[in-house]
Protein backbone atom coordinates (compact mmCIF):
# COMPACT_ATOMS: atom_id res chain seq x y z
CA UNK A 1 0.00 0.00 0.00
CA UNK A 2 1.39 3.40 -1.00
CA UNK A 3 1.71 6.29 1.42
CA UNK A 4 -1.29 8.49 0.62
CA UNK A 5 -0.99 12.23 1.19
CA UNK A 6 -4.71 12.90 1.54
CA UNK A 7 -4.20 16.64 2.00
CA UNK A 8 -2.33 16.85 -1.31
CA UNK A 9 -5.10 14.93 -3.06
CA UNK A 10 -7.79 17.18 -1.60
CA UNK A 11 -5.86 20.32 -2.51
CA UNK A 12 -5.55 19.23 -6.12
CA UNK A 13 -9.23 18.23 -6.34
CA UNK A 14 -10.24 21.60 -4.91
CA UNK A 15 -8.19 23.31 -7.60
CA UNK A 16 -10.01 21.29 -10.27
CA UNK A 17 -13.50 21.66 -8.77
CA UNK A 18 -14.87 24.16 -11.27
CA UNK A 19 -13.55 22.31 -14.31
CA UNK A 20 -14.99 19.03 -12.95
CA UNK A 21 -18.47 20.52 -12.56
CA UNK A 22 -18.26 22.27 -15.92
CA UNK A 23 -17.30 18.96 -17.51
CA UNK A 24 -20.40 17.33 -16.00
CA UNK A 25 -22.64 20.05 -17.37
CA UNK A 26 -21.07 19.58 -20.81
CA UNK A 27 -21.79 15.84 -20.67
CA UNK A 28 -25.43 16.28 -19.68
CA UNK A 29 -25.91 18.85 -22.46
CA UNK A 30 -25.15 16.13 -25.03
CA UNK A 31 -28.19 13.83 -25.50
CA UNK A 32 -27.22 10.16 -25.28
CA UNK A 33 -30.52 8.27 -25.20
CA UNK A 34 -31.06 4.88 -26.86
CA UNK A 35 -27.39 4.03 -26.20
CA UNK A 36 -26.18 6.50 -28.83
CA UNK A 37 -23.08 7.52 -26.93
CA UNK A 38 -20.80 8.48 -29.83
CA UNK A 39 -20.99 12.28 -29.39
CA UNK A 40 -20.78 12.22 -25.59
CA UNK A 41 -17.93 9.70 -25.88
CA UNK A 42 -16.03 12.13 -28.11
CA UNK A 43 -16.40 14.83 -25.46
CA UNK A 44 -15.11 12.44 -22.79
CA UNK A 45 -12.17 11.42 -24.98
CA UNK A 46 -11.22 15.05 -25.56
CA UNK A 47 -10.99 15.55 -21.79
CA UNK A 48 -8.90 12.41 -21.32
CA UNK A 49 -6.48 13.53 -24.05
CA UNK A 50 -6.21 16.96 -22.40
CA UNK A 51 -5.29 15.21 -19.15
CA UNK A 52 -2.62 13.10 -20.84
CA UNK A 53 -4.14 9.62 -20.74
CA UNK A 54 -1.78 7.08 -22.35
CA UNK A 55 -4.45 5.71 -24.69
CA UNK A 56 -7.97 6.77 -25.60
CA UNK A 57 -10.25 4.89 -28.00
CA UNK A 58 -13.70 3.59 -28.94
CA UNK A 59 -14.15 -0.17 -28.68
CA UNK A 60 -16.06 -2.21 -31.27
CA UNK A 61 -19.41 -1.67 -29.56
CA UNK A 62 -18.83 2.07 -29.40
CA UNK A 63 -17.94 2.41 -25.72
CA UNK A 64 -15.22 4.86 -24.69
CA UNK A 65 -12.03 3.54 -23.10
CA UNK A 66 -9.14 5.46 -21.59
CA UNK A 67 -5.95 4.02 -20.11
CA UNK A 68 -3.33 5.34 -17.71
CA UNK A 69 -0.24 3.32 -16.82
CA UNK A 70 0.86 -0.18 -17.78
CA UNK A 71 1.48 -1.88 -14.45
CA UNK A 72 0.85 -5.57 -13.71
CA UNK A 73 -2.33 -4.94 -11.68
CA UNK A 74 -5.38 -3.40 -13.29
CA UNK A 75 -8.37 -1.46 -12.03
CA UNK A 76 -11.31 -0.25 -14.11
CA UNK A 77 -13.67 2.63 -13.38
CA UNK A 78 -17.06 1.89 -14.92
CA UNK A 79 -19.56 4.65 -15.73
CA UNK A 80 -22.31 4.37 -18.31
CA UNK A 81 -22.70 7.39 -20.58
CA UNK A 82 -26.14 6.63 -21.97
CA UNK A 83 -29.39 7.73 -20.35
CA UNK A 84 -33.06 6.93 -20.56
CA UNK A 85 -35.20 9.32 -22.58
CA UNK A 86 -36.83 12.43 -21.17
CA UNK A 87 -40.42 11.17 -21.48
CA UNK A 88 -43.01 13.91 -21.76
CA UNK A 89 -41.11 17.22 -22.15
CA UNK A 90 -44.01 19.07 -20.52
CA UNK A 91 -43.27 17.32 -17.22
CA UNK A 92 -39.90 19.07 -16.93
CA UNK A 93 -39.75 22.50 -15.28
CA UNK A 94 -36.35 23.15 -16.90
CA UNK A 95 -34.48 22.06 -20.00
CA UNK A 96 -33.45 18.45 -19.24
CA UNK A 97 -30.12 18.87 -21.04
CA UNK A 98 -28.90 22.31 -20.02
CA UNK A 99 -30.46 21.65 -16.61
CA UNK A 100 -30.32 23.97 -13.64
CA UNK A 101 -28.35 24.43 -10.43
CA UNK A 102 -30.32 25.07 -7.28
CA UNK A 103 -28.91 25.04 -3.74
CA UNK A 104 -25.78 23.27 -4.93
CA UNK A 105 -27.69 20.53 -6.72
CA UNK A 106 -27.45 20.07 -10.48
CA UNK A 107 -30.64 18.87 -12.16
CA UNK A 108 -30.41 17.36 -15.67
CA UNK A 109 -31.09 14.11 -17.48
CA UNK A 110 -28.26 11.76 -16.59
CA UNK A 111 -26.80 13.90 -13.80
CA UNK A 112 -27.45 11.09 -11.33
CA UNK A 113 -27.77 8.09 -13.67
CA UNK A 114 -24.92 8.10 -14.41
CA UNK A 115 -22.91 10.90 -15.97
CA UNK A 116 -22.16 12.31 -12.51
CA UNK A 117 -19.37 9.80 -11.90
CA UNK A 118 -17.48 10.31 -15.16
CA UNK A 119 -15.76 13.66 -14.40
CA UNK A 120 -14.50 12.65 -10.95
CA UNK A 121 -13.34 9.27 -12.25
CA UNK A 122 -11.30 10.82 -15.06
CA UNK A 123 -9.86 13.61 -12.94
CA UNK A 124 -9.24 11.21 -10.06
CA UNK A 125 -7.27 8.88 -12.33
CA UNK A 126 -5.13 11.72 -13.70
CA UNK A 127 -4.52 13.04 -10.21
CA UNK A 128 -3.53 9.60 -8.93
CA UNK A 129 -0.98 9.35 -11.73
CA UNK A 130 0.43 12.81 -10.98
CA UNK A 131 0.83 12.04 -7.26
CA UNK A 132 2.35 8.60 -7.74
CA UNK A 133 -0.70 6.70 -6.50
CA UNK A 134 -0.95 4.48 -9.59
CA UNK A 135 2.53 2.94 -9.42
CA UNK A 136 2.25 -0.70 -10.48
CA UNK A 137 -1.24 -0.21 -11.89
CA UNK A 138 -2.93 -0.09 -15.25
CA UNK A 139 -6.06 2.01 -14.77
CA UNK A 140 -8.96 2.12 -17.23
CA UNK A 141 -11.90 4.45 -17.56
CA UNK A 142 -14.80 2.65 -19.25
CA UNK A 143 -17.61 4.94 -20.44
CA UNK A 144 -20.20 2.52 -21.69
CA UNK A 145 -23.80 1.86 -22.66
CA UNK A 146 -25.75 0.17 -19.87
CA UNK A 147 -29.38 1.24 -20.17
CA UNK A 148 -30.04 -0.99 -23.17
CA UNK A 149 -28.92 -4.27 -21.53
CA UNK A 150 -27.10 -4.43 -18.18
CA UNK A 151 -23.67 -6.01 -18.35
CA UNK A 152 -23.45 -6.41 -22.12
CA UNK A 153 -20.79 -3.70 -22.49
CA UNK A 154 -18.32 -5.15 -19.95
CA UNK A 155 -19.09 -8.66 -21.22
CA UNK A 156 -17.98 -7.59 -24.70
CA UNK A 157 -15.00 -5.66 -23.31
CA UNK A 158 -13.68 -8.81 -21.62
CA UNK A 159 -14.57 -11.43 -24.22
CA UNK A 160 -14.24 -9.44 -27.47
CA UNK A 161 -11.72 -6.72 -26.62
CA UNK A 162 -9.61 -8.85 -24.28
CA UNK A 163 -9.50 -6.41 -21.34
CA UNK A 164 -10.12 -8.18 -18.03
CA UNK A 165 -9.39 -5.97 -15.02
CA UNK A 166 -8.45 -7.28 -11.59
CA UNK A 167 -10.81 -4.86 -9.80
CA UNK A 168 -13.77 -2.70 -10.80
CA UNK A 169 -15.36 0.41 -9.32
CA UNK A 170 -18.91 1.08 -10.55
CA UNK A 171 -19.96 4.73 -10.48
CA UNK A 172 -23.72 4.26 -10.26
CA UNK A 173 -25.24 6.48 -7.52
CA UNK A 174 -24.53 5.25 -3.99
CA UNK A 175 -25.09 8.40 -1.87
CA UNK A 176 -21.27 8.57 -1.51
CA UNK A 177 -21.19 5.22 0.27
CA UNK A 178 -19.50 1.95 -0.64
CA UNK A 179 -21.89 -0.61 -2.14
CA UNK A 180 -21.06 -4.28 -2.60
CA UNK A 181 -23.95 -5.94 -4.45
CA UNK A 182 -27.54 -6.02 -5.58
CA UNK A 183 -30.29 -8.37 -6.73
CA UNK A 184 -30.15 -9.99 -10.12
CA UNK A 185 -32.95 -10.35 -12.60
CA UNK A 186 -34.29 -12.31 -15.52
CA UNK A 187 -36.51 -10.85 -18.22
CA UNK A 188 -39.32 -13.19 -19.22
CA UNK A 189 -41.57 -13.19 -22.27
CA UNK A 190 -44.97 -14.86 -22.15
CA UNK A 191 -46.50 -15.52 -25.58
CA UNK A 192 -50.24 -16.14 -25.78
CA UNK A 193 -51.76 -17.32 -29.05
CA UNK A 194 -55.41 -16.92 -29.99
CA UNK A 195 -57.49 -16.77 -33.15
CA UNK A 196 -58.50 -13.64 -35.01
CA UNK A 197 -62.01 -12.75 -36.12
CA UNK A 198 -63.94 -9.63 -36.99
CA UNK A 199 -65.01 -7.78 -33.83
CA UNK A 200 -68.61 -7.91 -35.11
CA UNK A 201 -68.31 -11.70 -34.97
CA UNK A 202 -66.04 -11.95 -31.96
CA UNK A 203 -67.60 -15.27 -30.94
CA UNK A 204 -65.70 -16.83 -33.85
CA UNK A 205 -62.35 -15.71 -32.45
CA UNK A 206 -60.20 -16.58 -29.46
CA UNK A 207 -59.02 -13.34 -27.83
CA UNK A 208 -55.34 -13.61 -26.90
CA UNK A 209 -55.64 -10.70 -24.44
CA UNK A 210 -58.45 -12.39 -22.51
CA UNK A 211 -56.41 -15.62 -22.37
CA UNK A 212 -53.48 -13.71 -20.87
CA UNK A 213 -55.47 -12.03 -18.08
CA UNK A 214 -55.64 -15.00 -15.65
CA UNK A 215 -51.85 -15.41 -15.86
CA UNK A 216 -51.30 -11.69 -15.24
CA UNK A 217 -53.58 -11.87 -12.21
CA UNK A 218 -51.63 -14.82 -10.82
CA UNK A 219 -48.32 -12.99 -11.34
CA UNK A 220 -49.66 -9.97 -9.44
CA UNK A 221 -50.18 -12.19 -6.37
CA UNK A 222 -46.97 -14.24 -6.62
CA UNK A 223 -44.49 -11.98 -4.85
CA UNK A 224 -45.09 -13.15 -1.23
CA UNK A 225 -43.97 -16.62 -2.32
CA UNK A 226 -40.61 -15.44 -3.68
CA UNK A 227 -37.24 -15.89 -2.01
CA UNK A 228 -35.66 -13.64 0.59
CA UNK A 229 -32.10 -12.88 1.71
CA UNK A 230 -30.84 -10.94 4.76
CA UNK A 231 -28.60 -8.69 2.65
CA UNK A 232 -30.19 -8.49 -0.80
CA UNK A 233 -33.79 -8.61 0.37
CA UNK A 234 -36.94 -10.13 -1.12
CA UNK A 235 -37.41 -11.21 -4.73
CA UNK A 236 -39.66 -9.09 -6.94
CA UNK A 237 -41.87 -9.73 -9.96
CA UNK A 238 -43.63 -7.18 -12.16
CA UNK A 239 -45.52 -7.27 -15.45
CA UNK A 240 -43.88 -4.33 -17.21
CA UNK A 241 -45.23 -4.31 -20.75
CA UNK A 242 -47.56 -5.95 -23.26
CA UNK A 243 -47.76 -6.05 -27.02
CA UNK A 244 -50.64 -7.24 -29.15
CA UNK A 245 -50.99 -8.40 -32.74
CA UNK A 246 -54.32 -7.77 -34.36
CA UNK A 247 -55.34 -7.25 -38.00
CA UNK A 248 -57.09 -4.00 -37.03
CA UNK A 249 -58.70 -2.28 -34.08
CA UNK A 250 -61.93 -3.89 -35.27
CA UNK A 251 -60.61 -7.42 -34.92
CA UNK A 252 -59.99 -9.99 -32.20
CA UNK A 253 -56.23 -10.13 -31.48
CA UNK A 254 -54.58 -13.44 -32.25
CA UNK A 255 -51.33 -12.82 -30.32
CA UNK A 256 -50.46 -11.19 -27.00
CA UNK A 257 -46.98 -10.92 -25.49
CA UNK A 258 -46.57 -10.17 -21.80
CA UNK A 259 -43.20 -9.00 -20.49
CA UNK A 260 -42.14 -9.77 -16.93
CA UNK A 261 -39.29 -8.28 -14.89
CA UNK A 262 -38.27 -10.79 -12.21
CA UNK A 263 -35.78 -9.55 -9.61
CA UNK A 264 -33.75 -12.44 -8.20
CA UNK A 265 -32.34 -12.61 -4.69
CA UNK A 266 -29.78 -15.14 -3.48
CA UNK A 267 -31.10 -18.70 -3.59
CA UNK A 268 -33.17 -18.06 -6.73
CA UNK A 269 -32.20 -19.09 -10.26
CA UNK A 270 -33.30 -17.90 -13.67
CA UNK A 271 -34.59 -21.37 -14.51
CA UNK A 272 -36.53 -21.56 -11.26
CA UNK A 273 -38.07 -18.12 -11.80
CA UNK A 274 -39.16 -19.03 -15.32
CA UNK A 275 -40.66 -22.27 -14.08
CA UNK A 276 -42.58 -20.35 -11.40
CA UNK A 277 -44.29 -18.32 -14.13
CA UNK A 278 -44.74 -21.37 -16.33
CA UNK A 279 -46.53 -23.12 -13.47
CA UNK A 280 -49.17 -20.37 -13.57
CA UNK A 281 -50.33 -21.32 -17.08
CA UNK A 282 -53.98 -22.40 -16.78
CA UNK A 283 -54.24 -26.18 -16.93
CA UNK A 284 -56.41 -26.26 -20.08
CA UNK A 285 -53.58 -24.41 -21.92
CA UNK A 286 -50.64 -26.31 -20.44
CA UNK A 287 -48.73 -28.23 -23.09
CA UNK A 288 -50.91 -26.96 -25.95
CA UNK A 289 -48.42 -24.35 -27.20
CA UNK A 290 -51.09 -21.66 -26.87
CA UNK A 291 -49.18 -20.08 -23.97
CA UNK A 292 -45.39 -20.28 -23.66
CA UNK A 293 -42.93 -18.79 -21.15
CA UNK A 294 -39.31 -18.15 -22.17
CA UNK A 295 -36.25 -16.17 -21.15
CA UNK A 296 -35.74 -13.16 -23.39
CA UNK A 297 -32.59 -12.74 -25.51
CA UNK A 298 -30.80 -9.63 -26.71
CA UNK A 299 -29.08 -9.39 -30.10
CA UNK A 300 -29.72 -5.82 -31.21
CA UNK A 301 -26.84 -3.99 -32.90
CA UNK A 302 -25.19 -1.10 -31.08
CA UNK A 303 -24.95 2.28 -32.79
CA UNK A 304 -21.73 1.07 -34.47
CA UNK A 305 -23.50 -2.04 -35.80
CA UNK A 306 -21.72 -4.36 -33.34
CA UNK A 307 -23.81 -7.34 -32.22
CA UNK A 308 -23.10 -9.32 -29.04
CA UNK A 309 -25.95 -11.78 -28.37
CA UNK A 310 -26.76 -12.50 -24.72
CA UNK A 311 -29.53 -14.08 -22.67
CA UNK A 312 -31.39 -11.51 -20.59
CA UNK A 313 -30.32 -13.12 -17.34
CA UNK A 314 -28.44 -10.97 -14.84
CA UNK A 315 -27.20 -12.81 -11.71
CA UNK A 316 -27.49 -11.50 -8.16
CA UNK A 317 -24.12 -10.72 -6.62
CA UNK A 318 -22.43 -9.50 -3.48
CA UNK A 319 -18.76 -9.09 -2.70
CA UNK A 320 -17.87 -10.29 0.78
CA UNK A 321 -17.68 -7.45 3.29
CA UNK A 322 -14.19 -8.54 4.31
CA UNK A 323 -12.82 -8.50 0.75
CA UNK A 324 -9.77 -6.22 0.35
CA UNK A 325 -11.58 -4.11 -2.27
CA UNK A 326 -14.53 -3.44 0.06
CA UNK A 327 -12.20 -2.65 2.94
CA UNK A 328 -10.07 -0.36 0.77
CA UNK A 329 -13.24 1.44 -0.29
CA UNK A 330 -14.32 1.96 3.30
CA UNK A 331 -10.83 3.16 4.23
CA UNK A 332 -10.81 5.60 1.29
CA UNK A 333 -14.18 6.99 2.38
CA UNK A 334 -12.90 7.52 5.94
CA UNK A 335 -9.66 9.15 4.81
CA UNK A 336 -11.47 11.77 2.74
CA UNK A 337 -13.78 12.59 5.64
CA UNK A 338 -16.98 10.76 4.73
CA UNK A 339 -19.08 9.29 7.58
CA UNK A 340 -18.38 5.74 8.70
CA UNK A 341 -20.92 3.32 7.27
CA UNK A 342 -21.56 -0.35 6.64
CA UNK A 343 -21.25 -1.23 2.94
CA UNK A 344 -24.69 -1.34 1.39
CA UNK A 345 -26.41 -2.35 -1.86
CA UNK A 346 -28.34 -0.93 -4.79
CA UNK A 347 -32.03 -1.59 -5.28
CA UNK A 348 -31.66 -1.39 -9.05
CA UNK A 349 -29.31 -3.26 -11.37
CA UNK A 350 -25.83 -2.27 -12.62
CA UNK A 351 -22.99 -3.67 -14.70
CA UNK A 352 -22.01 -5.54 -11.55
CA UNK A 353 -24.23 -8.34 -12.79
CA UNK A 354 -21.45 -9.08 -15.29
CA UNK A 355 -18.32 -8.02 -13.41
CA UNK A 356 -19.11 -10.03 -10.27
CA UNK A 357 -22.24 -11.94 -11.21
CA UNK A 358 -20.90 -13.64 -14.34
CA UNK A 359 -17.14 -13.02 -14.49
CA UNK A 360 -16.33 -13.16 -10.76
CA UNK A 361 -14.25 -9.96 -10.96
CA UNK A 362 -14.29 -8.15 -7.58
CA UNK A 363 -16.38 -4.99 -7.85
CA UNK A 364 -17.70 -2.29 -5.57
CA UNK A 365 -19.87 0.72 -6.16
CA UNK A 366 -19.19 4.32 -5.25
CA UNK A 367 -20.72 7.40 -6.78
CA UNK A 368 -22.50 10.68 -6.16
CA UNK A 369 -26.28 10.85 -6.30
CA UNK A 370 -29.30 8.97 -5.02
CA UNK A 371 -30.77 6.21 -7.15
CA UNK A 372 -34.29 7.33 -6.20
CA UNK A 373 -33.94 10.32 -8.57
CA UNK A 374 -32.77 8.18 -11.50
CA UNK A 375 -35.11 8.05 -14.51
CA UNK A 376 -37.25 10.85 -13.03
CA UNK A 377 -37.62 14.54 -13.80
CA UNK A 378 -35.70 15.12 -10.55
CA UNK A 379 -32.58 13.41 -11.95
CA UNK A 380 -29.90 15.31 -10.03
CA UNK A 381 -26.68 15.26 -8.08
CA UNK A 382 -24.99 17.45 -5.49
CA UNK A 383 -22.07 19.17 -7.22
CA UNK A 384 -20.00 19.07 -4.03
CA UNK A 385 -20.35 15.26 -4.04
CA UNK A 386 -19.28 15.06 -7.69
CA UNK A 387 -16.08 16.91 -6.81
CA UNK A 388 -15.56 14.95 -3.58
CA UNK A 389 -15.84 11.64 -5.44
CA UNK A 390 -12.63 12.47 -7.32
CA UNK A 391 -10.75 12.19 -4.03
CA UNK A 392 -12.11 8.66 -3.50
CA UNK A 393 -11.28 7.46 -7.02
CA UNK A 394 -7.78 8.97 -6.78
CA UNK A 395 -6.68 7.26 -3.57
CA UNK A 396 -8.49 3.90 -3.81
CA UNK A 397 -5.87 2.01 -5.89
CA UNK A 398 -3.10 3.00 -3.47
CA UNK A 399 -5.04 1.38 -0.61
CA UNK A 400 -5.35 -2.04 -2.27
Amino acid sequence: MANVDVAAVQQRVAQDSQVITRFLRDLCAIPSMDSRIGPVGERVQAEMRKLGFNKVWFDSMGNTVGQIGDGPRSILFDSHLDTVGIGNPDEWDWDPFSGKVEKGRFYARGACDEKGSTPPMIYGMALARDLGLLEGWTAYYFGNMEEWCDGIAPHALVEHEGIRPDFVVIGEPTKMQVYRGHKGRVEIEVTVRGRSAHAASNHLGDNAIYKALPLIDEISRLEPQLGDDPFLGHGKITVTDMSVRTPSINAVPDLCKVYVDRRLTFGESAEGAIEQVRSLIPKPLSGTGEMTVEMMKYAEPSYTGFVFPVDKYFPAWALDEGHPLVQAGLQAARLIGLPDHAPSKWNFSTNGIYWMGKAGIPAIGFGPGEEETAHTTQDSVLLADVVKAAEFYAILPALL
